[in-house]
C-alpha cells in the first residue's frame, strides 16, 4: 500500500501516520526526518540540502524529490510506505506524479486530515515541549507540575514553542490554506482523495482512518 497523508498543523499528522505504519507494515517517510537523516549521513543530496538550510533558505523541490525516490526505492519501502509532508504545493504534487511514473508506480489513496482552526488552536496552545529531551505534553491531558520534564527529570525544561502560539496557529493556517489546501482539487480530480476528521483523540481519528480506507 502506498499513501500519502497531508493536512493542517496540528492535524495529528505524525500520530497517525505512524499508526498506520504499524498497522500495515508501512515505512514512515516524514520529508523533516528524512532530510535530517540525509545531512546527518553526509550523502550527496544531504549535502546539497545542508547547503540550502545552512543558508536560510528552502531545500529545492529536486532535492526533496530526491530523497523521496532513494526513500520508496529502498528495500524498507518494499511493502509499502506512508509520505508524510510532501507534497504541500501543486508544483510538488506534479513532480511526484513524475517521479511516480517514472518508477511505474501510484498511490493508492491520498489522505486528506479536516480539522477546523479552532480546534487546532485548542489543541496546539496546550501544547507543552521538553527543551532537553524533546517530549511533549498536554496541559489538558497530562499532570504536569511546574516547569520540570516528568519523562527526563530536567529541572524547569518544559516550555511553549513560538509555533504553539495562538497568533503563529493562525498564520500557519492561512498558509496552509493558500499553498497547500489546493492540493485536495488536484487529488480529488484523479480519484484518489479520502477526506477523514480529526477531531477527537489520536484512537479515534485513526479508527475513521482505517475504515475509510478499507470501505
Amino acid at each position: 500500500m502506498k499513501l500519502i497523508l497531508f493536512g493542517p498543523p496540528g492535524a495529528g499528522k505524525g500520530t497517525c501516520a505512524q499508526l498506520l505504519s504499524n498497522k500495515y507494515f508501512l515505512e514512515h517517510i516524514s520529508t523533516g526526518d528524512m532530510l535530517r537523516n540525509a545531512i546527518q549521513q553526509g550523502s550527496e543530496l544531504g549535502l546539497m540540502a545542508k547547503e540550502k538550510m545552512d543558508k536560510g533558505e528552502l531545500v529545492p523541490d529536486n532535492i526533496v524529490i530526491g530523497l523521496i525516490k532513494e526513500a520508496i526505492t529502498s528495500e524498507k519501502c518494499k511493502s509499502g510506505y506512508i509520505l508524510d509532508g510532501f507534497p504541500r504545493t501543486i508544483p510538488q504534487a506534479e513532480s511526484l506524479d513524475t517521479l511516480f511514473q517514472e518508477l511505474g508506480v501510484k498511490p493508492d489513496k491520498v489522505i486528506n486530515m479536516e480539522i477546523d482552526t479552532s480546534v487546532v488552536i485548542d489543541r496546539l496552545s496546550a501544547r507543552r515541549t521538553c527543551k532537553q529531551c524533546g517530549a511533549l505534553f498536554n496541559l489538558k491531558r497530562d499532570k504536569l507540575t511546574g516547569n520540570d520534564c516528568p519523562k527526563c527529570g530536567t529541572k524547569g525544561s518544559i516550555f511553549q514553542r513560538d509555533d504553539d502560539k495562538e497568533e503563529t496557529i493562525k498564520n500557519r493556517f492561512k498558509v496552509y490554506n493558500e499553498v497547500t489546501a489546493p492540493i485536495k482539487e488536484y487529488y480529488k480530480s484523479k480519484g484518489l482523495l479520502i477526506d477523514v476528521d480529526s477531531k477527537g483523540t489520536p484512537d479515534e481519528v485513526f479508527s475513521r482512518m482505517v475504515n475509510t480506507i478499507e470501505n
